[in-house]
């Protein structure tokens, strides 16, 4: 029997172009650490909500592999995380994540990400986005996506707007220990997405579905989605 048999997140390949969104095996976790020990943003600036990037840069790789082992641990119909690994013409470069509360009554989901600095401003941020957001719609049947980013953060609310995000109220969040920065919300609905010009060949996706406890029915019909 395969790992991906017992834990189906493992097994879904996305492809676009030269984009492709794959589960978080343990073999991609050190090629992960890499990417992140390379660099993800300027040093002062701070786009998570959780400052994991602070750390040093050779703790990176243990507490990615770490973070991933309890995203897999945690897994459940009720409250999950899919974790995949961005790859850009074979090279792993980062993570878009898909994760949702109550799901199967809501349909609603959320999306973060990170990118290696060495690969932004190349459009391949907003590509990510797409092909997570059009999987969520087409493959998992969701209702809305939602997303949000730091009001200074404008490399990340850029994308959410060529991905066609709506603005969707503010917050205000502690950033870093005693700093107040707000929070940007988005909200995504599927006739505002803007597709990825290519189509999506998802496979792997019908176990997983299976361990969501989805029905068929509450799939859209896919559009431009192989």
């Amino acid at each position: 029997m395969e790992l991906a048999e017992i834990f189906p997140p493992l097994g879904l390949h996305i492809t676009c172009g030269d984009l492709a969104l794959v589960g978080i095996t343990d073999d991609l976790l050190p090629r992960l650490g890499e990417a992140a020990a390379a660099g993800i943003h300027d040093p002062e600036a701070m786009p998570f909500l959780v400052p994991w990037t602070d750390a040093p840069a050779e703790e990176l790789p243990t507490r990615i592999a770490t973070y991933q082992w309890s995203v897999r641990a945690a897994f459940a119909p009720e409250s999950w995380a899919l974790e995949l690994a961005v790859l850009w013409r074979g090279e792993v470069i980062g993570i878009q994540a898909v994760a949702a509360r109550d799901f199967a009554v809501c349909g609603s989901v959320s999306t973060g990400s990170w990118l290696g600095r060495a690969h932004q401003g190349q459009g391949i941020g907003t590509r990510m986005r797409q092909v997570a957001c059009a999987f969520a719609f087409d493959h998992l049947g969701a209702r809305q996506v939602t997303s949000s980013a730091f009001a200074d953060n404008a490399a990340s609310l850029r994308v959410s707007e060529k991905v066609g995000y709506r603005l969707n109220g503010t917050s205000l969040r502690e950033r870093r220990a005693g700093e107040c920065a707000v929070e940007q919300h988005l909200l995504l609905l599927p006739d505002d997405l803007v597709r990825p010009p290519e189509p999506l060949v998802v496979t792997g996706v019908e176990p997983v579905r299976r361990l969501l406890g989805l029905a068929r029915d509450r799939m859209n019909p896919p559009q431009r989605s192989g």
